[in-house]
């Protein structure tokens, strides 16, 4: 079967994780500790991608959780899915790594990365047709993007024709812990760079926006924001977890998704979303669904996608709907909205339907945009890690680890090109595209 290798590191990674294997074993009808509940065959039928069946009959998740630290393991232990992980594939160091990427990935991070790589093969060992792997993680701290980058490189080398998605989330200046975030950051997103196949930007300034303005939360926890990502999650494996009508898995989506090898940055969202107060008064339908979808409310990162242009967008459907009328939307929303796509890739809509909805609704739907106005992240970030490296403030953190200072420059350089790139897609049309064909061959 399509088997999944999940990922979680650092404080952030695990408890999104966490709340991501909750989602999870409700849909399969699975308890706290793996044994099996449901009312429904289909729940069974692909269980196999994510789960594995112990001997006792209960399904242990094919998962690793790894933390420079104790405390978060602690925590996921004491909680109320704690047992259902396998305990050998909880791995953790006992100093931390300071918010410190460089610690994260080259002092304390190579002490464990070992002990990591032989679980993940163990794994991966397993597996009848390992389809890829995923990552959950934070760009912020030190061991989610210091050992988090270096997990995927390293997984890369081993199996370099896997998909490597990651759940990144991304640091944003409004709602900021953690003062050498830039920094940590633009090494991560140089290395993300270079070795993930699709990373899905997530970030808790706009997740607060979601529950503050469309969910009327008062006072939104971690908890709150964790579950939104969770639920996005699911939503993109959906069709490789259940039967439906139109199939999707990872490698499709990275083939329809990435028109170019760097440009794998999504933009991800989840629909239908409304406070409890004002759901007696909408209807879910396809049309509802599609036109929330698009809402630059919903999206799950702080940039306005109608400053940018979409290369290219996915939209995983669940429940009973009829392809027809699901086309027809999609159809509708290229053609009403055609100022913000791109004209040189036609019918850049790619659509899958899974029949079984998630619990407590009838339809939903979970959006994955391409689009070049996620260059407004990486231009803020650059912004803040410019201000601090003029000044060359807190390096000797990092240059003490053994880093050498030139890896900056290179990372924000990296960076810069990203930019430049998005930048340049989005503003040529079908003639500047041929344009800027004839020049490239002109100069080689």
């Amino acid at each position: 079967m399509r088997e999944i290798l999940h990922v979680q590191a650092g404080q952030c990674g695990n408890q999104v994780g966490a709340k991501f294997w909750e989602v999870i074993s409700d849909e399969h009808g699975l308890d706290p500790v793996g044994n099996y509940h449901g009312d429904s065959d289909l729940q069974l039928e692909r269980i196999n991608v994510y789960f594995h069946e112990a001997s006792g009959g209960n399904y242990v998740p094919r998962a690793v959780l790894v933390d420079l630290e104790p405390g978060t393991m602690d925590n996921i232990r004491s909680g109320p899915y704690g047992r259902l992980f396998r305990p050998d594939n909880m791995i953790f160091g006992h100093w931390g790594a300071g918010n410190n990427w460089a610690k994260g990935h080259y002092s304390n991070g190579t002490e464990i990365i070992d002990a990591v790589m032989d679980i993940v093969r163990k794994e991966a060992e397993t597996c009848d047709c390992l389809q890829g792997f995923q990552l959950c993680h934070s760009l912020g701290g030190g061991t989610g993007s210091g050992l988090g980058t270096l997990i995927i490189s390293r997984i890369r080398e081993e199996y370099p024709d896997r998909i490597i998605k990651t759940y990144s989330i991304c640091p944003s200046d409004k709602v900021s812990d953690t003062v050498v975030e830039p920094y940590n950051a633009t090494l991560s997103v140089h290395q993300l760079v270079e070795n993930s196949d699709e990373t899905f930007c997530i970030d808790n300034e706009a997740l607060y926006d979601i529950c503050f303005r469309t969910l009327r939360l008062q006072l939104p926890t971690y908890g709150d924001l964790n579950h939104l990502i969770s639920v996005t999650m699911s939503g993109v494996t959906t069709c490789l977890r259940f039967p439906g009508q139109l199939n999707a898995d990872l490698r499709k989506l990275a083939v329809n998704m990435v028109p170019f090898p760097r440009l794998h940055f999504f933009m991800p969202g989840f629909v239908p979303l409304s406070s409890r107060s004002s759901l007696q008064y909408r209807s879910m339908t396809v049309p509802e669904l599609t036109q929330q979808m698009f809402d630059a409310k919903n999206m799950m990162v702080a940039c306005d996608p109608r400053c940018g242009r979409y290369l290219t967008v996915a939209v995983v459907f669940r429940g009973r709907m009829s392809v027809k009328e699901v086309d027809e939307q999609m159809l509708n929303i290229q053609n009403k909205n055609s100022a913000y796509f791109v004209k040189w890739i036609p019918n850049n809509v790619k659509t899958a339907i899974c029949d079984v909805p998630p619990r407590g609704l009838k339809l939903s739907a979970t959006f994955i945009g391409n689009t070049t106005a996620i260059q407004v992240i990486f231009r803020k970030l650059d912004d803040r890690f410019n201000a601090m490296y003029r000044r060359r403030a807190f390096l000797h953190w990092y240059t003490a680890e053994g880093m050498d200072e030139m890896e900056f420059t290179e990372a924000e350089s990296n960076m810069n090109d990203l930019i430049t790139e998005y930048q340049q897609y989005e503003i040529c049309d079908l003639d500047g595209l041929e344009c800027m064909e004839e020049e490239e061959e002109e100069e080689e």
